[in-house]
Formats: structure tokens, C-alpha cells, sequence
């Protein structure tokens, strides 16, 4: 390193993520690039500093989907942790941690909820809800195996919940 040049990673942010189940469905944010690619997204994102995890999942489902605690069936369960170091265009990347939580609503609640996201920084995207089996061969960020689920609701083995991490050999940005 030179001229007092930070590595690479030098940064970690922990971002919250849901999988949001009505069903066998899944919601997720559906954006289109500028090169008319179409990749998802779970909703959530970065934890503020000092906040716990659970009241920066809480948030981030509200500013996203409108989703309140009483909307859920019971209380958000942790599925999988990703660790991404993974270059970004344009920008000098955090590592991040991705802390993905498994919800189900209540029957009454999707038809209340919100139908697009608005980003700062990447724009609208649309809440799309699709068959969770069917997300396989979807671009989903993060890039976790959805429908690789035994099933909407069950737990997932904790020798299951590390994934793979990410890095710029394993992921590409579209």
C-alpha cells in the first residue's frame, strides 16, 4: 500500500435480508438495468451503527413493504449467513455480511402491503411474489439457494446456515 491507500474489504457492513413467505411465494424487489437486464433482491439492508439486528430487520421490512411485527406469523428465524467480498463497479466496496431471516405473514396481510420499492440510490423496483421453488435460475442478490428449501417454513440445519462466500472469482454484478 501506498500513500496511505486503504486494502481492499478494509470496511465491514452487516446488511439484514427476508425471505417473506405468504405460502409457497416469496417476495421479492424486481429492477431492470439500464442494460435491460432483470435481477431481484431480498428486501432489507444495512444495519446503522448500533442497531440491533432485529430492529434493523424491522425497519428495513417497513420502509420496504409496509410489513409490521403483527403482520408476521411469529417472530423472524435466522436462515443463512453470506459473507461477500465481491468488487463493485464504480464504487470501493465493504465486505458484507448477510444475515438473511426467514418470515411468514399472517393470511390477511399481503394484500396491505406495498407494491414497489423506491432506492435512493438504484431506483424503483417492483415487489414481485413467485413461487419459491421457481427462483432457481433468477439473478437474486444475495445470491442465496432459495429453492433449494426442503419448504417454505421449515428450519434450516445449522450446519447449513454458513453459505459459500462470495469474491470476484464466485460472483459476477450484472
Amino acid at each position: 500500500m501506498t500513500n496511505g491507500e486503504l486494502p481492499a474489504f478494509h470496511r465491514i457492513k452487516i446488511r439484514v435480508a427476508a425471505l417473506i413467505f405468504d405460502g409457497q411465494d416469496v417476495a421479492l424487489i424486481r429492477r431492470t438495468n439500464d442494460r435491460g437486464m432483470t435481477h431481484y433482491s431480498l428486501p432489507g439492508g444495512n444495519v446503522e451503527p448500533a442497531e440491533p439486528l432485529p430492529d434493523a430487520l424491522q425497519r428495513e421490512l417497513e420502509e420496504e413493504l409496509g410489513l409490521t411485527p403483527e403482520d408476521l406469523e411469529s417472530p423472524p428465524g435466522f436462515t443463512w449467513l453470506l459473507d461477500a467480498m465481491v468488487t463493485r463497479p464504480g464504487s470501493s466496496p465493504p465486505r458484507k455480511l448477510h444475515m438473511v431471516y426467514r418470515v411468514r405473514l399472517r393470511p390477511d396481510v399481503p394484500t396491505k402491503l406495498k407494491t414497489f420499492e423506491d432506492d435512493d440510490t438504484v431506483g424503483r423496483g417492483d415487489i414481485v411474489w413467485l413461487p419459491y421453488e421457481e427462483t432457481r435460475d433468477l439473478d437474486v442478490f444475495p445470491p442465496v439457494p432459495i429453492a433449494d428449501l426442503a419448504n417454505s417454513d421449515g428450519q434450516v440445519d445449522a450446519s447449513s446456515a454458513m453459505l459459500p462466500s462470495l469474491n470476484d472469482s464466485s460472483f459476477r454484478w450484472i
